[in-house]
């Protein structure tokens, strides 16, 4: 089980601490349906989710800016269709996230919802708010609704929570439903990041002054919520492609896995308070 844990711990490093486009951030799988009406129509690690209902639909992230084609196929392979989008959310302010948001607009005319401490960013661009030094710009896009931390989305039946957990940008969020499947209900956690970017300031950050309070704040509320069905920003965070081979080989309910959230949550945490001792000096 330590091993187990140390292996994950790397993983959990590899994707916080890597800026640079990485090649699954553009590789193209195939689309396939997590759980009752919930899909994944990311790519090889970016994930960006399609939550389908009699209504319309709501999709979540939209990725780098060159990702709308590939989350258009992936929809439409699944037999949806992007007129459909409703709602465009986000899980945080990074370009891998929400720069393809001001094409997904254009192509749906979806409502674009995003958490207070990151609609600058998002209007910008990523050239204001708390901006990453590092972090290629892209195309401002128009929010429709500013969210608080426990604000819901309703869209038909479907309530989606917006939990705050901030740290990795000022409104990362965390975002919760509850997926029916197979007579069952279960607690799906779409998990924001819990993690630090290479060179991220803990201590003395003039952009971001409360940064490792939020940290702190974030672990607390990403650790209180039930949980599940374990997905993540990005595929890696959740075991996706491990997962999905289960998934072929017939094993059902793969991404069931409680014990593995708490297991990164608590991974991201340990990583952090590393790194703060270390600012901290002796």
């Amino acid at each position: 089980m330590r091993v187990r844990a140390l292996f994950v711990m790397g993983l959990c490093c590899a994707a916080a601490w890597a800026t640079p486009p990485l090649p699954d951030w553009s590789q193209e799988i195939a689309p396939f349906k997590i759980a009752g009406n919930l899909y994944y129509v990311g790519s090889g690690d970016l994930a960006s989710y399609l939550v389908v209902t009699p209504q319309g639909d709501i999709l979540i992230n939209s990725n780098m800016a060159t990702s709308p084609p590939l989350i258009k196929r992936s929809v439409e392979k699944l037999g949806f269709h992007m007129r459909d989008i409703k709602i465009l959310l986000i899980s945080h302010a990074h370009y891998d996230h929400d720069a393809g948001s001001a094409e997904i607009l254009r192509m749906t005319g979806a409502k674009y919802m995003v958490m207070d401490g990151d609609v600058a960013a998002v209007e910008s661009g990523g050239r204001s708010g708390v901006p990453e030094p590092d972090f290629p710009t892209y195309p401002p896009a128009k929010v429709s609704r500013v969210l608080h931390d426990g604000d819901t989305v309703r869209l038909g039946r479907m309530v989606l929570t917006a939990h705050k957990t901030p740290g990795h940008t000022p409104g990362c969020t965390t975002w919760t439903m509850v997926v029916q499947d197979g007579g069952r209900s279960y607690n799906t956690v779409i998990l924001g990041s819990p993690n630090l970017n290479a060179g991220t300031k803990l201590i003395d950050n003039k952009l971001y002054p409360h940064i490792a309070e939020d940290f702190e704040t974030g672990f607390r509320v990403a650790l209180s919520l039930p949980c599940d069905i374990f997905l993540g920003a990005h595929g890696i965070y959740f075991d996706m492609k491990q997962k999905i081979t289960r998934m072929q080989a017939g094993e059902k309910n793969v991404f069931v896995d409680p014990e593995g959230y708490k297991r990164y949550i608590l991974n991201a945490q340990a990583a952090f308070e590393k790194e703060l001792a270390r600012q901290q000096g002796p």
